[in-house]
């Protein structure tokens, strides 16, 4: 029976992927560059704002893409040199040769645009799953990373331990959680993933009036872009797959700001605590009255804590 409901539900709710042309014709624009990379991944990113600055890096989270950076691209880019891209299942990039969605991909890929655009040092920077990706980097490229900014940043897995069961949400993301479950996994490569995209968004963003309907378009049409649905179930197993064991972040010593949502409905606030006794040189600002994704909910003010961290180096 519960076969048959599977099927089903399939067949209902079935919605066909958007060509690869109509999307990117849409979401790119004259700031986008394309590079392809040894094993045949076509990434798109920007490279934008103050040429001669310090150059920024920024990377985001799942299910997000580069676009998620444009308002501190606009704030930042005045001063500094501001670098986005679209990670492997993701954004432009969307569906890899090799199918590989994993942590080392994800290193693999900003190596490979810091190297295109010839960068020796930077700042780093991640939200979410870009937050571990940009850790992640940093251990790997110690001598590249000048300092980092961590924003609402994916911790490592070991630590989930020490972060409060009350703490988990239950007016977080949906998608995330049906996203573990074999069942739905089973048949979530041919549905309509809209309701899912509008609720996790709502509550990603705390409510947030900057979630228009624009906005969920943008994470809708991305999704949907050909090819990107079946990466992106390819990555929800495969990311993480790195930590065999605990990661030192006592290593990284470079200087680095945490900026963390207290509304956070994906990754509770107690992590900025955690990263903040694990890493040697870090500066913490908690926004009372902001989500997961602080950078769009108030550019403005966000932007101003990286600008002051920024300055001080």
């Amino acid at each position: 029976m519960f076969i048959v409901l599977l099927i089903l539900a399939s067949v209902l709710l079935f919605e066909g992927d958007i060509p690869t042309a109509e999307i990117d014709a849409k979401y790119s624009n004259a700031e986008s560059k394309f590079l392809v990379m040894d094993n045949g991944a076509r990434v798109h990113y920007r490279d934008q704002g103050k040429q001669d600055g310090v150059p920024l890096v920024l990377v985001h989270g799942a299910m997000a893409s580069l676009h998620t950076w444009e308002p501190w691209a606009e704030i930042l880019g005045e001063r500094y040199r501001v670098i986005t891209l679209d990670l492997p299942a993701h954004g432009l990039t969307g569906a890899v040769p090799n199918g590989e969605y994993g942590a080392a991909a994800f290193t693999q890929t900003i190596n490979a645009v810091v190297n295109e655009i010839e960068l020796d040092t930077f700042v780093l920077g991640g939200n979410s799953m870009g937050g571990g990706a940009t850790w992640r980097y940093a251990l790997e490229h110690p001598q590249r990373v000048s300092a980092m900014v961590l924003v609402d940043a994916v911790p490592p897995a070991s630590w989930q331990g020490a972060l409060e069961e009350s703490e988990v949400r239950q007016s977080g993301p949906m998608g995330f959680s049906l996203l573990r479950q074999g069942w739905f996994r089973a048949i979530a490569g041919a549905l309509d993933p809209a309701p899912l995209i509008g609720q996790g968004l709502r509550a990603a963003y705390n409510n947030s009036p900057v979630v228009t309907e624009e906005l969920v378009d943008r994470y809708y049409e991305l999704i949907m872009r050909e090819g990107t649905r079946a990466a992106i179930l390819g990555r929800t197993d495969s990311y993480g797959e790195a930590e065999t064991e605990t990661p030192d972040l006592s290593q990284l010593t470079q200087p680095t700001l945490v900026i963390w949502g207290a509304q956070d409905s994906v990754i509770p606030v107690s992590s900025a605590e955690i990263f903040e006794a694990a890493l040697p040189n870090v500066r913490t600002v908690i926004f009372d009255d902001l989500g997961h994704i602080p950078m769009e909910e108030d550019p403005q003010r966000t932007a101003e804590e990286v600008i002051s961290f920024i300055e001080a180096l």
